[in-house]
C-alpha cells in the first residue's frame, strides 16, 4: 500500500493566530525549533509580540524578560495541545541561553521552562534527547580563562524535548495497522535514533539577506527526519509552528507524511520555495537511497562476522534481509513529482524504490551467512 500523494501547506503569520485555522486533533506530530528566549538574535522578533519584553531588558531585568518571552511561547504550546490528536507527540528542539545583563551573567534554562509549560497542559514528558552540536572549538572558554572561581562551562548541546498527549496511540483499522508496518524503521536505525544522545553537526546557512540570516537557526535535516519516522506513520500530518527555512517540510516530504508549516516572516517564503525546489526530488531521493545503502552495509558486515547468529527475516518489498519480523513490512518510497509553491502549497507524488539488485539472498526458512551473494 502506497500513500498516493501528500500535501504541504505554508501559513504566514504569528503561530498562535495561524494555528487557529487548524482543526482540533487533526495533527499527529509537532516537530519544531522555536526562537530561543534570551538569545540576542531573537530579541527583536520576541519583543514584537510583547513590547514589555524590550522594556524589561532595558531595565536590566533578565528574569522578567525570560518569563515574558516564554509566555509568548506558551500561547503556541496551548494551541499545540488543541490540534494534536490523542497519542500524538510534540518534539521541541531548544537550547538554553547564557547572557550578561547589567554586568550580571546568568544561565536561562529554556528547556526546563518549556517542560514545565507542557506538563501544565497535561502532556507526559517522555525521555528527552541531548543534541551535541559540535559547533564550539575545543579550546573555547568563557569567563576568567585559566583562573579559578570565575570561569564557566560553555554550552555545546541543545535539547530535543519529547512530549506525548495522553496514552499510547491506538491503531484500530486494518489500513492503519498496515501503514504502521510500512512505516517501520530498521533495527540498527532504532538503536541509533532512540539513544538519548545525538551527535550531529549544526547547519551552515546559505541565505542571501544578512537580516534574514541573523534570524535563522535551521537544524540539520537529519533531526526532523528521524523524529518524523520515530513518532508518526505514513499519511500522518506533521506541524511545525516555527518553520523557518522549511527543513521540517522537506523531512515530511521525504517520509511520506503531510505537513503544515507556519512562519511569521513572509520573506522566508522565497527561501522555503527555493529549498524545496532544489531538494525535490533528487537530493531527497539520494538521502533515501543512502538510508537503504546503510542498511545493506550493516547486513553485509554483520553476516561476515561468524560470532553473529544467522538473520532469519526477509523484506520482500526491498529484497533485503532484516533483523526482526517487524521490519518485513517496511516500504520505502522515492519522491516522484512535486507541484505547487510555498504560497499555494505543495502536492507530492511517490514511487516505489527499485528492489535491491546488487545484494541478493536466496530465500529460505533460515537465511544463512553462506547464502549472501555480493555481485
Amino acid at each position: 500500500m502506497i500513500n498516493p500523494s501528500t500535501k504541504h501547506s505554508i501559513l504566514i503569520g504569528a503561530a498562535d493566530k495561524q494555528m487557529k485555522q487548524i482543526d482540533d486533533h487533526s495533527v499527529n506530530l509537532v516537530v519544531t525549533s522555536p526562537p530561543y528566549p534570551m538569545i540576542e538574535m531573537w530579541d527583536q522578533i520576541m519583543a514584537a509580540q510583547n513590547e514589555d519584553i524590550a522594556k524589561q531588558q532595558a531595565n536590566g531585568d533578565g528574569a522578567m524578560s525570560f518569563e515574558l518571552m516564554h509566555q509568548e511561547l506558551d500561547k503556541i504550546w496551548k494551541q499545540v495541545e488543541r490540534v494534536l490528536s490523542p497519542g500524538g507527540f510534540a518534539c521541541i528542539n531548544i537550547g538554553d541561553a547564557t547572557r550578561t545583563i547589567n554586568d550580571h551573567f546568568s544561565l536561562y534554562n529554556n528547556h526546563s521552562r518549556i517542560i514545565s509549560a507542557f506538563i501544565k497542559l497535561g502532556f507526559s514528558n517522555m525521555p528527552n534527547i541531548i543534541w551535541r552540536k559540535q559547533t564550539n572549538a575545543p579550546n573555547k572558554f568563557m569567563g576568567s580563562g585559566m583562573l579559578p572561581a570565575g570561569a564557566y562551562v560553555t554550552l555545546e548541546h541543545e535539547w530535543i524535548l519529547i512530549f506525548r498527549k495522553g496514552g499510547k496511540r491506538v491503531f484500530k483499522t486494518d489500513v492503519d495497522k498496515q501503514l504502521r508496518r510500512e512505516s517501520a524503521f530498521f533495527w540498527e536505525e532504532r538503536n541509533t535514533w532512540f539513544s538519548d544522545l545525538w551527535d550531529l553537526k549544526g547547519v551552515k546557512q546559505k541565505l542571501e539577506s544578512p537580516d534574514t540570516r541573523s534570524r535563522s537557526a535551521a537544524y540539520p535535516f537529519e533531526i526532523p527526519y528521524r523524529l518524523i519516522n520515530m513518532y508518526s506513520v505514513k499519511g500522518d500530518t506533521i506541524l511545525d509552528p516555527f518553520l523557518g527555512t522549511g527543513t521540517t517540510t522537506l523531512a515530511a516530504i521525504a517520509s511520506g507524511r503531510n505537513s503544515v508549516g507556519i512562519e511569521i516572516d513572509e520573506t522566508f517564503l522565497s527561501i522555503i520555495n527555493e529549498n524545496i525546489e532544489c531538494s525535490v526530488p533528487e537530493q531527497l531521493n539520494r538521502y533515501i537511497t543512502n538510508r537503504i545503502e546503510q542498511h545493506k552495509n550493516f547486513i553485509l558486515i554483520r553476516n561476515f562476522d561468524e560470532k553473529n547468529n544467522d538473520i532469519k527475516h526477509f523484506n520482500e518489498n526491498l529484497n533485503l534481509p532484516v533483523m526482526t519480523s517487524q521490519e518485513t513490512g517496511i516500504k520505502i518510497c522515492f519522491v516522484d513529482e512535486i507541484n505547487g509553491s510555498a504560497l499555494d502549497g505543495y502536492e507530492v507524488s511517490y514511487k516505489e524504490v527499485l528492489k535491491s539488485e546488487d545484494l541478493v539472498l536466496r530465500k529460505s526458512s533460515k537465511i544463512g551467512k553462506q547464502e549472501l551473494i555480493r555481485f
